[in-house]
């Protein structure tokens, strides 16, 4: 059996089965936590969110030839479209908006299937045009930068997580530096599941993590139900509602489309493998595309390629999508169990909040990776330019403005966009137009996803 060290392992099949399912379920857990908090703040149903999560992940590794170990889990970006097509309701006992808005719901996720129909569109245009002429407005100046944004704009929830409990967050963090650094073996490769489960423990016995739902909640259970899923609408459905939801909500992919090319990119980058070339962005658009269109069929969030998940290939440096997969079956196995979803959403959020700091940290470390390796050149005005309009635009508009987004007005279509896309467009615009551009894809590999691959 291979030792396990530095080395990055490809094909997991060396490490043994049992050390595998460790791995998928470090995967698992590494998602949930995110994954699950946007059903709780649209209404949406956890456990379809679990078993979309794995369906669309295992539609995802199907048509991306099983090459690119990615997860997808529910999107953050369609937060607002959600909200704008079906706000929670009043609790008449409560007075507070709690109360999820099950009739419009299913005409929200009618919006966010189209959107999932326009990132096929877009793949159908890679793969007419082919890919050099659309990555050449994405080059490592743009992209790095980019990379260095997601983690450092995801890092508000997680301090806000930690602050919770800051003692609860340090004991995981901690755990997962002893582990990731002076960790032998199967220690050093699984350091966030170790994290998760001593200071999940160390919480429950100190009285902190409340298991009321946990009792409650059934064995077997099954995650949707078809008159809460946009088939529900079929013989009395609104068409003034569905208009309004497919033009409130399709723009926003958009915007996503740009964050899934900055996501493979990172994920490229972490992998030591030119995911954008082989199997090609047309491939992850499709299947990212069709497995939001797929979940929101049915009553689930959006997907999209994690961070987090992203995160732990970096930490633990195995590499095998066939993890990945595995973390996609139990994902599926456990949207059926109920009382595993009421376990999972009892972790402290302190917890969520210390490993996702790590996580969310370790994301911004590739990005600053591919601008180093890449050896690009801040001594050019323009790359000084780029770089520095896109960290303080994404940074700036999420914590800056109020909801974390600009809004404008279309006509009578608002469009809300996060401060991500808008660094992204902003850069992107910025590299097609300012002189000097020293980059051109596919006539250097380093320079295409910002390492040096092993091929």
């Amino acid at each position: 059996m291979k030792k396990i060290g530095n080395e990055a392992i490809y094909d997991a099949k060396e490490l043994g089965m049992p050390r595998m399912l460790v791995l998928g379920f470090q995967h698992m857990f590494a998602m949930f936590g995110a994954t699950v908090l946007v059903p709780a703040l649209t209404g949406l149903s956890v456990s379809a969110t679990l078993l979309f999560a794995g369906l669309g992940t295992l539609l995802f590794h199907l048509l991306t030839k099983g090459k690119v170990p990615a997860f997808l889990g529910s999107s953050f970006a369609f937060l607002g479209g959600y909200a704008a097509i079906a706000p929670f309701l009043e609790d008449p006992a409560t007075g507070e908006f709690t109360v999820a808005n099950t009739q419009m719901l299913p005409y929200a996720c009618v919006g966010v299937a189209c959107a999932g129909l326009l990132y096929v569109l877009l793949a159908a245009l890679f793969k007419a045009f082919g890919a050099k002429k659309v990555m050449r407005f994405f080059p490592p100046i743009v992209t790095g930068p980019i990379i260095i944004a997601i983690g450092l704009t995801l890092s508000g929830s997680a301090i806000g997580n930690c602050m919770a409990n800051w003692w609860i967050a340090i004991l995981a963090i901690a755990v997962v530096i002893v582990c990731n650094i002076w960790g032998k073996g199967m220690i050093k490769i699984i350091p966030i599941l170790l994290g998760v489960l001593v200071s999940y423990i160390v919480a429950a016995c100190f009285g902190m993590v409340d298991f009321t739902a946990v009792k409650e909640a059934a064995w077997i259970g099954l995650p949707f139900q078809m008159e809460n899923t946009v088939f529900g609408l079929i013989g009395n459905a609104d068409i003034s509602l569905i208009i309004a939801s497919i033009i409130t909500i399709m723009p926003i992919a958009i915007a996503t489309i740009v964050e899934h090319i900055g996501d493979i990119s990172a994920i490229s980058s972490t992998c030591e493998r030119d995911y954008i070339a082989d199997p090609g962005l047309h491939r992850t658009l499709l299947g990212d595309g069709l497995a939001t269109s797929l979940a929101a069929l049915f009553g689930a969030p959006a997907n999209t390629t994690y961070g987090e998940n992203t995160g732990v290939l970096a930490l633990s440096r195995v590499y095998d999508p066939k993890v990945v997969r595995i973390a996609a079956f139990i994902a599926i196995l456990f949207s059926f169990c109920p009382k595993f979803a009421a376990l999972v959403s009892a972790m402290p959020t302190a917890t969520i909040g210390g490993v996702s700091l790590v996580l969310y940290g370790m994301i911004s470390a590739v990005g600053v990776r591919n601008v180093v390796e890449n050896n690009v050149d801040f001594t050019k005005s323009r790359n000084v330019i780029i770089a520095a309009l896109i960290l303080v635009l994404a940074i700036g508009i999420k914590y800056g403005v109020a909801g974390g987004n600009i809004s404008f007005a279309i006509g009578s279509v608002t469009i809300s966009l996060s401060g991500l896309a808008v660094a992204a467009l902003v850069g992107i615009v910025l590299n097609a137009v300012l002189p000097g551009k020293d980059y051109e894809f596919g006539a250097d590999l380093q320079g295409d996803t910002s390492v040096n691959f092993k091929v």
